[in-house]
């Protein structure tokens, strides 16, 4: 029996709740330009998100919340995490009804329709269209090495992924990975793949002394672990669109309204480096697993829904953009994603539902998102309001969870079994969509042992068949 591979997708150093905007972060305040940041990459996405918006016809964006307790020139009030005023729009869009109204009863009509339609929504107005045809990527071996991690003898290499650039030669873009596998597996084994690469662990949550690193953790059940570094693949900012996978395939030309953002660029990335495990004679692909914090909680939740090779994914805190659900009123709002230092995750209509639409106006939400992952499992996790992780919104996150359930039982799977939002460190773990919150606060430590014992019961089972 080949043994799984997990793939994990990390943030290192960035968080969206220990960084809170500051009104110069926002859009559509009064500050002078001299008062603003002297900052070219930020000033470079402010002028590209305004193009955006004269594309769309916007002439103003409403403000996010902040995350700081107190309230800011321009806002309406503070970041609201009351539950009595979280849900006002409490009907979401129902993801076994087609849009001529009929229900789907059957695993064809939402492989053959249903789905389809979904990621069409998608595509256009949440996280850009891929495009049909990207470059192709030649993955070098740079170096390999032997070492220990956690008293465990491993082998590592360095790969580089040169995509090939022959269409637009001024924009070079290298793919950095790195695999570390057991030194005495006998057979392939499975991965898990975080997104990282020089980010680190959120500030603010260090891990208790007496848990092992989360790479120790998975070595210890023989598999290997992999760090995908998405800078290497898009740059996390909107001045950086013309360059990376996106600017490449624009040919160093800004993007199209309905073009895709960094989310999916990184998301590509990571079908990529399953590319490359499939040749690897040491790594059992079809258990590549994907891990990710944050904002890379966002792109492991996007890349597991849109990359069918996924085997499972571990998405923490990953807020609004990845499982919490759009049309909840808690902690990050879609305002604050349509903000100059995040609006380039997403497809530039995106902005409009910070604009004349609103979130109840979303054509799909993201209990859809995760849906679009079935019938494969997926953890996903948040910490809690107490300890700091409450911008996240991890009853949001359960609510999305709870939804893509009629979609998991209609292909034959199990759902989360209740409705009901459990205690903290309680969790559901018996679906084949689970969810956990832990104690802590903005860092997915806490998780790591409740998600490696949820993704080793699927470790010996056939992955599904790819649609």
């Amino acid at each position: 029996m080949r043994r799984p591979i997990l793939v994990s997708i990390a943030l290192t150093g960035i968080q969206l709740v220990a960084a809170p905007q500051t009104p110069a972060e926002q859009p559509g305040d009064n500050q002078t330009a001299a008062a603003r940041p002297a900052n070219p990459a930020y000033a470079a996405s402010e002028e590209d998100r305004q193009r955006l918006m004269d594309l769309l016809g916007i002439k103003t964006l409403r403000l996010g919340p902040t995350s700081r307790n107190e309230v800011q020139p321009g806002r309406s009030g503070l970041v609201n995490y009351d539950e009595s005023k979280a849900n006002p729009y409490p009907n979401l869009p129902d993801p076994l009804v087609l849009k001529n109204g009929k229900k789907v009863t059957s695993a064809k009509m939402w492989w053959n329709r249903r789905r389809l339609e979904i990621v069409e929504d998608f595509d256009r107005e949440i996280y850009g269209r891929m495009p049909k045809v990207t470059p192709k990527v030649k993955w070098e071996v740079v170096s390999t090495g032997r070492g220990k991690n956690g008293g465990i003898d491993i082998i590592t290499k360095q790969l580089a992924g040169h995509v090939d650039n022959s269409a637009f030669p001024s924009i070079t873009v290298d793919i950095q990975l790195t695999l570390n596998t057991p030194a005495d597996a006998k057979v392939p084994v499975p991965v898990v793949m975080q997104f990282g690469g020089g980010f680190g662990g959120a500030r603010g949550a260090a891990r208790p002394p007496q848990v092992p690193a989360w790479q120790s953790q998975v070595l210890a059940k023989g598999w290997g672990y992999a760090i995908l570094n998405p800078a290497s693949i898009q740059a996390d900012n909107g001045a950086g669109l013309v360059q990376g996978i996106i600017g490449l395939v624009n040919k160093g030309q800004p993007r199209k309204v309905d073009d895709w953002g960094s989310l999916r660029a990184w998301g590509w990335g990571a079908s990529r480096a399953i590319d490359y495990f499939e040749t690897d004679p040491s790594v059992d692909a079809n258990h590549i697993a994907i891990e990710g914090h944050s904002r890379y909680g966002k792109a492991a939740l996007v890349a597991m829904a849109y990359e069918p090779r996924m085997w499972t994914a571990y998405v923490s805190s990953s807020g609004e953009g990845g499982a919490k659900l759009h049309r909840r009123n808690w902690g990050e709002q879609v305002e604050n994603v349509a903000a100059p230092n995040e609006y380039h995750w997403m497809a530039g209509n995106f902005l409009k539902y910070s604009s004349h639409l609103n979130a109840g106006d979303l054509p799909v939400d993201s209990h859809e998102l995760v849906a679009l992952c079935a019938p494969r499992p997926v953890f996903l996790s948040a910490g809690s309001l107490e300890a700091g992780d409450g911008w996240v919104d991890a009853k949001g996150t359960f609510m999305a969870g709870a939804g893509a359930g009629p979609v998991y039982k209609l292909l034959g799977k199990k759902d989360m079994g209740t409705n009901e939002f459990p205690t903290i460190e309680k969790g559901l773990m018996d679906g084949d969509v689970s969810f956990r919150q832990h104690a802590g606060g903005h860092t997915d430590g806490p998780n790591w042992p409740a998600f490696l014992a949820f993704a080793e019961r699927y470790s010996k089972v056939p992955a599904p068949a790819r649609k």
